[in-house]
């Protein structure tokens, strides 16, 4: 009989949901400007709002298994600070996340993955160093930092596709009409002195602003990341480059640590998508992309 795999707990997501930064910001928001308006109406609405909100996104499976697997890693990485071991099986996460893209993107990836190893080989024969073994990096120039780079490169490729399906199934403007429509309904509700129906389009078009802010930050992130995929590809293509005339054995490695260093931002930036991507810190760990056990079929 299979042993049923341990979750984290209605508690552990109510906090993963409360805390997600944007919800923060736009609780934060709500529960001032309610403050300062209408309490006595309007402060009940956004705790209503809130709840609503705590429990759709608690009760989404995907979520659920994100931060079960975030809970399932971090007790294996106390489990082995404590027994000594190192990290295991990154090849699988790397595995999987490239079984996870489009043709297309796993292509754009490989052919990544490739240029790096043409990288090191031109690099050692403008050196008159004629002995390589395979097609993949490897010595000095198969560094940490390189398939930390391109890790974050494939992980950008897994966000890129969560974010513009995303977009693809939610209407903009849609949800413009839709609050447009609101709002004069509102407004003719207050002439009336509809007090109850005011209350309840009130609480509708809080959720219909939530939506269409969430809507603008995603396409703001799936721009991000576009221009993010560039740029990292624009870099390693340039040390390519650079690497034929420069005869400096240390300098590829130099500029590959500093740009993976120069990196924070975009890493930080995709643990805030990790609720729509799935991916969590248990994908962290960077694999080894150019070792002998590389897979992706």
């Amino acid at each position: 009989m299979s042993k049923k795999k341990k979750t984290a707990g209605m508690l552990r997501y109510l906090k993963e949901a409360f805390t997600f930064r944007w919800n923060l910001l736009f609780f934060g928001g709500a529960t001032v400007a309610a403050a300062m308006t209408a309490p006595d109406v309007l402060l009940p609405l956004v705790m209503a709002g809130e709840l609503a909100y705590l429990a759709g996104l608690t009760s989404i499976p995907k979520f659920q298994g994100a931060i079960d697997a975030k809970v399932h890693a971090e007790n294996g990485e106390l489990s082995k600070l404590a027994s000594g071991e190192t990290s295991a099986k990154p090849q699988a996460s790397l595995t999987r996340t490239l079984r996870a893209l489009d043709p297309e993107s796993r292509k754009r990836f490989l052919q990544l993955r490739q240029r790096c190893g043409k990288m090191h080989k031109i690099a050692k024969g403008v050196r008159g160093h004629h002995k390589e073994q395979g097609g993949g990096i490897n010595g000095d120039a198969r560094t940490p930092s390189l398939e930390r780079l391109l890790w974050v490169f494939l992980k950008l490729q897994v966000s890129d596709k969560a974010l513009r399906s995303f977009l693809a199934e939610t209407d903009e403007d849609e949800i413009s009409q839709g609050l447009q429509d609101l709002e004069k309904r509102k407004t003719i509700a207050e002439e009336k002195g509809q007090a109850r129906i005011v209350t309840s389009l009130t609480d509708s078009i809080t959720t219909a602003v939530m939506r269409l802010e969430n809507y603008r930050k995603a396409e703001e992130n799936a721009h991000f990341v576009e221009v993010e995929l560039d740029r990292i590809e624009g870099k390693i293509q340039g040390l390519s480059e650079m690497g034929v005339s420069n005869q400096d054995p240390d300098y590829i490695s130099s500029q590959v640590d500093a740009i993976a260093d120069g990196m924070a931002h975009t890493e930080e930036a995709m643990r805030e998508l990790e609720y729509i991507t799935g991916l969590t810190s248990e994908t962290d760990a960077t694999p080894e992309i150019f070792g002998e056990d590389f897979e992706y079929e």
